[in-house]
């Protein structure tokens, strides 16, 4: 399958992305013809080590409404975000929950938060958008977030942004995250790694920039 951008142009210029050949829309279908580009490709998972001190994990979503209807939730995510919650959890990490009002008592049990864990109730998917995140974060000496949950084209990549713009380092494990279909997978590895704080060849732990790693991929020191 080959991965396109495809741009519309109209009245003015629209960008779409789409999965499938490159193909030009006949302009006897309405309007002008498109355009196609090809899609670069997403770099590998990186190996991290990281600081436990200093690092955070993020859980966003991972709730029973959101998971009930989205078979990668629990049939990919769910997999890959309970073992590595436990190491997590052994290695003494500050660990966020963030998710609307309705579904704060509605975690999923195997990753549900802890007494003393930070639990943020968000109105926006980039969850430090009118929260206390940042500043029950930095309370804590955090640097590093590591950025989990549904999804990643909307709340992580949202998420991410919001992270480097305050200066924090971010690692996004691509397995504990995902998306109700490939395009929005393809696109939202694309929009972390090519953000305000850019990373496109995915450099392990780029300063103020985001990185892909996988759950299996990321130790503590």
């Amino acid at each position: 399958m080959t991965l396109s951008r495809t741009v519309l142009l109209a009245s003015g210029l629209a960008l779409a992305l789409f999965c499938g050949s490159a193909q030009a829309q006949p302009a006897a279908q309405g309007g002008k013809p498109m355009m196609t580009l090809q899609m670069p490709a997403t770099p590998d998972p990186a190996r991290v080590t990281l600081d436990p001190k200093t690092t955070a994990l993020i859980v966003l979503d991972y709730v029973e409404d959101i998971c009930n209807s989205q078979p990668s939730c629990k049939g990919q995510m769910l997999p890959a975000m309970t073992p590595f919650m436990e190491r997590v959890r052994n290695a003494g990490l500050v660990v966020a929950y963030g998710t609307r009002e309705q579904n704060m008592t509605k975690w999923l049990k195997e990753v549900a938060p802890a007494p003393n864990d930070i639990k943020i109730v968000n109105t926006a998917q980039d969850r430090f958008y009118n929260t206390d995140l940042d500043k029950a974060l930095k309370a804590k000496g955090i640097t590093t977030l590591v950025l989990t949950g549904w999804k990643i084209s909307g709340s992580v990549t949202y998420t991410s942004v919001g992270a480097t713009l305050r200066g924090y380092t971010v690692v996004v494990p691509v397995d504990a995250t995902s998306d109700a279909t490939d395009y929005e997978i393809v696109i939202g590895k694309y929009q972390i790694l090519n953000q305000n704080s850019a990373n496109a060849t995915n450099d392990p732990l780029k300063p103020k920039a985001s990185t892909l790693s996988r759950t299996d991929m990321i130790t503590f020191q």
